[in-house]
């Protein structure tokens, strides 16, 4: 088992800060809960993952059968927008059938009629609802008017994009503003922007959809945009629901105010009039004249050529759309993890006299709204009679505790006439503010199995104490005599790669990477095959570990314990000094590890530090001695530096930052974090594993073209990557976007001349990360006329896969079996052609592949015989393997991220406060974005209108100058208090707790100090770009709200 730092250098890149593309093979994940599950629950936990309830969904396929509107009516219907009040009415129609709440999964049918007549007309309201128990008014009478159109029918859907009129794209939603949502079409550099909830059209993140683009007279400037004269500084950021109306009105599109969160703003709605067309004569030409006038030059080409033409002829235009159909729902519907808003329903209980002559009685016409904990999914509607007995009871009895509850829900319809989708009840967690209770909500949000194994796939399990089986020893090569060490994190009991070296005559090397040969114990089509494909990957929390293989497996026989037989897939290089590899030789081994390193050991033996052996070092077995493992060591570091730069000169791209590393007392809870970056052991085993790697892929790909699991990375999103070149830019640093080597040196560079500033080196990296796409599994089947799309842009290499870690992937373990089956496919060739068996198993592992020989009639045959007997999936099932295996993998780096966000949060709870020094990224009237680099991480603070702060932005010269108002606003308007934004205090208050801190800590080191290493600043602050400012971090939310992590500025003032 790698660390996290170890390999996820590269998966940095690759993920960058996207979300998935391929489409998971639909199964019923769950995990097991140690909370308590909602009483008459019928949640289903299959394994053969047939639940119907996580069946795709299409809704595209409405009985109306509706035909797909033409250009002219969608425009109107986008210009028509209504203002809306917040919530539905709290009661349906008197018809409206009533069910019982026991049963807690329902059909989606549930509530479909709840919201049919639930818009109400604007023009009947006198004033738009508040935020507390305002929020529920009952409003009588609604309208008929809808506020989303229809989806196409299918057929419609079909036709669009065989004409190429429509795109089918993943839809993904900005945390920070959910009216934007971004749609990434394969094949297309640059995502597109929807903007707005009419035009989102009740698609939710991670939903497939089917968009069609706007005209392009509608097209905004692009962003960061790279120009002569910039209109605007990078740096400001204006209300951004101000500048999408101007742009949206200047683009002639009415505006329906206060849309963004669901809830009406004005005192006075406005029905939209209607679209303007918005083309005049000098106009710029429409898409479809564009599209027409690309085909002309370029002959007959697709409807993604022909975007990506007109992309290109327009580079400052933003390409906006809207969805006209989700064809495909995402599974996170079906787990949404939020709060239940109780105080605003009491509030609104308690806020009519009729409805205060019995608070205790629920009417089965109302219902309570549930506020998700991510940001990106709108409210909730949950009716009352789909409650389950456990909550409605709570809400009888009025326990002001139900709000603290962390729950689950299942969305089961959002009708056109409805501002919010309704939902039902499907988990109760525990209290939000408690670590256990939100690491069981992010497990089951991500639809993780924690479940114990299945007793059938226990039973495919060999029997312990096991050993090598004797005709194993016949077949495989004997690598016991070879000095074979792993090198791991100290805690890793999983080890699944080992290394050697061996030194040859005439300066040569050969190196061995020994990956453990999980394919031998997890057959094909067998139960443990079942379950190791339905988990995908192993999930590695803090304190605990979630494994795709029974521990026996992953921690016993399979694993490559040190002085103990292991099966191995090894693969044996021959190098010369320049890291050219002159040979190579693939085969399954028997080896025995002589000892298992850390990475702090590795590095000691790289240090050169003589006390290697001593102080508590791993116990040595066989006939090695230190020595021999120092000299592998110290060979294998330098021949590692070598490949590294060879890699580097040949285009590879590297971002590294550092990560906050959280220490645990004897509980398990974290106290404290500190920062940790990697180290030149951990970049010694990364080199070989990528290495190895793409031998595999290379081997696979030429043997089995139409079948291998291979893994590629796409170039960076366009429209980011001119952001970054802008930024830099702006600021006078060259940055060449033309490739990742180029990519690479530039920031080599300008890091080179800010060598004293590494947090600005840890800002540039930021920067660079987000253009990066997401990485993905493929099926080479799929892409066979596309063989250029198959390239890992971040490792510049044409071929990549995983291969290295089959005891927590299952895609390794697929890519074993084609490599066993290439392996089998060269004995059975060598026997038909009656060659020597060397001969033969060089022609399709060997450095050279032998096309002849797979081209030929024996070769055909013996390829197809072996991967029959290894089970080589056909092109369809392993492009259903890949689908599902991105899905997971995405999911386990969700599980990651958000489990280091609450560890964050959690000790930032019990610290109260946490002063740190951060630096100003981006600067504008209303808020600013700053880095804290000892957490790695980005967050907001917003100074415009609070009480008591007065923060003037002068935007010629982009400074802000952040005040103390030492008298009251005058005038109307809502003001946030200033703690808001602002930790004050005294300066006396500082000089006493540092005083006290050294009284307490005068016999410990100067680390124990903490209050005097950051000193707030005092009014007025002037802050610029990149200003290094004292900030305070908190703990946001638990029982009273999602968890998130708050950032305030430290400032000190005696008044």
């Amino acid at each position: 088992m790698k660390s996290a730092s170890s390999e996820q250098s590269v998966e940095r890149i690759e993920n960058g800060h996207k979300k998935k593309r391929n489409r998971p093979q639909k199964q019923n994940r769950r995990s097991k809960q140690s909370s308590v599950p909602i009483e008459d629950a019928h949640v289903e936990e299959s394994l053969d993952g047939r639940d119907s309830s996580r069946s795709k969904a299409k809704d595209s396929t409405s009985s109306s059968k509706q035909q797909r509107p033409n250009t002219d009516e969608l425009e109107a219907m986008r210009a028509s927008n209504v203002a809306f009040n917040s919530m539905p009415p709290m009661r349906a129609e008197s018809g409206y059938p009533r069910r019982s709440a026991s049963p807690l999964l329902s059909s989606p049918e549930v509530s479909k009629q709840l919201l049919s007549k639930s818009c109400p007309d604007p023009r009947a309201c006198e004033q738009s609802p508040g935020m507390n128990g305002e929020l529920f008014q009952q409003i009588e009478g609604s309208s008929q008017r809808k506020i989303f159109s229809s989806h196409w029918s299918l057929d419609a859907v079909t036709e669009a994009l065989e004409k190429g009129e429509a795109f089918k794209a993943l839809f993904r939603v900005n945390a920070h503003n959910r009216n934007e949502a971004y749609c990434k079409i394969d094949g297309v550099p640059t995502d597109i922007l929807i903007n707005g909830n009419v035009c989102q059209s009740r698609a939710v993140e991670g939903d497939t959809v089917v968009i069609k683009l706007d005209p392009l007279s509608l097209w905004p400037k692009m962003k960061g945009f790279v120009t002569e004269s910039a209109a605007k500084p990078e740096g400001t950021n204006s209300p951004p629901e101000k500048d999408d109306k101007k742009a949206r009105q200047k683009n002639g599109i009415d505006v329906v105010e206060g849309f963004e969160d669901g809830f009406s703003k004005n005192k006075s709605s406005v029905i939209g009039k209607g679209a303007k067309n918005g083309v005049t004569p000098s106009s710029p030409p429409s898409l479809d004249s564009c599209l027409g006038s690309f085909c002309e030059q370029k002959g007959n080409c697709s409807a993604v050529d022909k975007l990506c033409g007109i992309l290109s002829s327009f580079p400052h235009k933003r390409p906006t759309g809207q969805v006209v159909a989700v064809v495909e729902k995402s599974l996170v519907r079906d787990s949404i993890v939020g709060l239940l808003d109780v105080k605003g329903w009491i509030h609104y209980k308690e806020s009519d006299p009729k409805r205060c002559k019995s608070p205790l009685s629920l009417s089965d016409d109302e219902y309570v709204q549930l506020m998700p904990a991510d940001p990106r999914f709108p409210k909730l509607i949950v009716p009352f009679h789909v409650l389950p007995g456990s909550i409605r009871a709570r809400l009888e009895n009025l326990d002001p505790n139900l709000e603290a509850e962390l729950v689950a829900a299942q969305i089961v319809d959002w009708g056109e006439g409805s501002p919010f989708p309704v939902a039902q009840i499907t988990h109760l967690f525990g209290r939000g503010s408690e670590l256990e209770p939100q690491i069981n909500a992010i497990l089951y949000q991500n639809s993780v199995c924690d479940s114990d194994f299945s007793p059938g796939s226990l039973t495919s399990l060999p029997r312990v104490p096991w050993e090598v089986p004797e005709e194993e020893v016949q077949r495989r090569k004997d690598l016991r005599d070879l000095c074979v060490l792993t090198i791991d994190p100290s805690t890793a009991t999983d080890l699944d790669d080992a290394l050697s070296v061996q030194s040859l005559p005439g300066g040569f090397f050969r190196v061995g990477v020994h990956i453990a040969d999980v394919s031998y114990f997890v057959l094909p089509e067998t139960a443990l095959d079942t379950e190791a494909r339905f988990r995908s990957t192993s999930v590695y929390l803090m304190q605990r570990k979630i494994s795709m293989l029974p521990p026996l497996l992953s921690e016993n026989v399979g694993s490559l314990s040190p002085g103990a037989d292991r099966l191995a897939f090894s693969i044996l290089w021959d190098l010369n000094r320049e890291g050219d590899v002159i040979d190579r030789w693939i085969g399954r081994t028997i080896i025995r590890s002589c000892c298992k390193l850390s990475y702090d050991h590795a590095q000691d033996i790289i240090d050169g530090k003589s006390d290697v052996a001593e102080n508590g070092w791993p116990a040595l077995h066989g006939s090695f001695k230190w020595c021999d493992v120092t000299r592998s060591v110290k060979q294998l570091s330098e021949i590692s530096t070598t490949l590294r730069q060879k890699r580097f000169r040949n285009g590879a791209l590297q971002l590294e930052n550092s990560k906050p590393v959280f220490l645990f007392d004897e509980h398990g809870v974290p106290y404290d974090f500190v920062t940790c970056s990697r180290k030149g052991s951990n970049f010694l085993v990364e080199e070989f594993m990528l290495l190895a790697n793409m031998t595999a892929a290379e081997v696979i790909s030429q043997a089995y073209p139409a079948s291998s699991l291979l893994r590629r990375h796409p170039e960076p999103n366009t429209r980011k990557l001119k952001e970054f070149e802008g930024f830099c830019s702006k600021h006078g640093m060259d940055l060449d976007i033309s490739s990742s080597g180029q990519l690479q040196d530039s920031l080599e560079k300008i890091t080179g001349n800010l060598k004293d500033d590494s947090v600005f080196v840890d800002i540039l990296n930021n920067y660079a990360i987000k253009p990066m796409q997401l990485a993905s599994y493929f099926c080479t089947g799929n892409l066979k006329d596309s063989v250029a799309e198959w390239g890992h842009y971040a490792l510049a290499v044409p071929l990549y896969t995983h291969f290295t870690s089959p005891l927590r992937r299952y895609p390794d373990i697929v890519v074993h079996r084609a490599l066993a089956a290439a392996l089998e496919a060269e004995e059975l060739y060598s026997k038909q052609k009656q060659t020597a068996i060397d001969e033969g198993r060089s022609c399709f592992t060997g450095i050279h592949f032998n096309k002849d020989a797979a081209e030929s009639i024996e070769g055909k045959e013996a390829l197809s015989v072996a991967a029959l007997k290894h089970g080589v999936p056909s092109t369809e099932i392993l492009s259903d393997v890949a689908a599902y295996c991105n899905e997971r993998k995405l999911a386990a780096r969700k599980v990651r991220d958000a489990c280091d966000k609450l560890y964050t949060w959690f000790v930032l709870k019990q610290k109260e406060i946490f002063p740190c020094e951060a630096r100003v990224m981006n600067l504008g009237s209303r808020f600013m974005t700053v880095y804290i680099s000892k957490l790695g991480i980005e967050r907001r603070i917003y100074y415009d209108q609070i009480e008591g702060l007065c923060a003037d932005w002068l935007e010629a010269t982009s400074t802000l100058i952040v005040d103390k108002l030492y008298s009251k606003r005058g005038g109307r308007g809502f003001f946030k208090p200033m703690k808001e934004a602002v930790y004050l205090v005294s300066p006396c208050e500082v000089c006493v707790a540092k005083c006290s801190a050294l009284s307490v800590h005068d016999t410990e080191s100067p680390e124990a100090v903490s209050i005097d290493e950051v000193a707030p600043a005092v009014f007025p602050l002037t802050i610029q770009l990149f200003s290094t400012i004292p900030v305070v971090l908190h703990a946001v939310g638990g029982d009273d709200g999602p968890l998130d992590i708050g950032a305030r500025l430290y400032m000190s003032s005696y008044y």
